[in-house]
């Protein structure tokens, strides 16, 4: 070989020898680079798990299980919607507002009732509270709330608190509810029956329900739950326009009609009866 041909060779060789070095020295540097980004990631998983949780992030306590008890009553609760209040029947119309179908499987009316009568609490029949009052049957309840069509921005007013059940349900519905009841014993044990229930949105009145609330007039929807010979005036007054009253009427020896009373935006009032009613009369005058 000449020696012009060995001269190329080396420096072929020396070129190569350059080029592995340079080959060598990037992977090493892609390698430190990859290693610095592994372990920042792994810094910033560790950093996630030492801090504390946001107060948001905190998983949400389990609610406590139900006793047997409230379970059997639950179940009570859900069979008295189904085969009493939603169901299409001759004779009755169901109700449909999934908002008032909600509230009636949760409010536990067996709260409402008296002792003795426990084991009917959740029968399609009314049922004596005491003096000569009664808490309506749950079917009766709902139609007359769905009437309303309660919204949740809503103010109402109740004439009759009774128990105090129909005022619970309303308060699953609506922001405000105020309710008068004529008798003392009755409404004092309404409202510490709804505080004990921890129902904050009611405001109880032992007072004439004829004359209605007027210091927190007007209201979006009223509810009258004793019958009267006459739509009260007071209580056509205080409905706000567009407003929607339910109230029974007629004599309270004979069947009476559920009357759906809506006042026009202009003021204009008209009415109509939707349903044949018993209830008790709307006492005029305190005991």
């Amino acid at each position: 070989m000449s020696k012009k041909w060995k001269v190329c060779l080396v420096m072929v060789v020396g070129l190569l020898a350059v080029l592995t070095v340079l080959a060598a020295l990037v992977m090493i540097a892609r390698a430190a680079a990859f290693s610095q980004v592994q372990s920042a990631t792994a810094e910033a998983r560790q950093s996630e798990r030492d801090s504390p949780a946001k107060e948001s992030a905190q998983p949400e306590q389990a609610p406590e299980p139900l006793s047997e008890e409230e379970e059997r009553f639950k179940a009570l609760r859900l069979d008295m919607v189904a085969e009493q209040i939603a169901k299409d029947e001759i004779g009755r119309r169901p109700v449909k507002d999934r908002r008032v179908l909600a509230a009636m499987r949760k409010v536990p009316r067996h709260e409402f009732v008296l002792p003795r009568y426990l084991g009917a609490a959740y029968a399609d029949t009314p049922l004596p509270i005491g003096l000569g009052q009664t808490i309506s049957q749950p079917y009766i309840v709902a139609f007359m709330t769905e009437l309303l069509k309660p919204k949740p921005e809503h103010k109402v007013l109740e004439i009759g608190t009774g128990s105090g059940y129909q005022a619970a349900v309303l308060a699953e519905l609506v922001k405000e509810v105020y309710t008068i009841e004529i008798y003392k014993q009755l409404g004092d044990r309404a409202k510490k029956r709804l505080e004990d229930l921890k129902y904050k949105k009611i405001k109880c009145k032992v007072a004439d329900g004829y004359f209605g609330w007027q210091e927190h007039a007007p209201f979006d929807a009223i509810i009258v739950t004793c019958a009267a010979d006459h739509i009260p005036p007071p209580l056509i007054k205080q409905l706000k326009p567009g407003g929607r009253m339910c109230i029974p009427v007629g004599n309270v020896a004979l069947t009476q009609q559920l009357f759906l009373v809506e006042k026009n935006e202009d003021g204009s009032v008209r009415s109509k009866s939707v349903l044949p009613v018993r209830f008790v009369p709307l006492i005029r005058k305190a005991e």
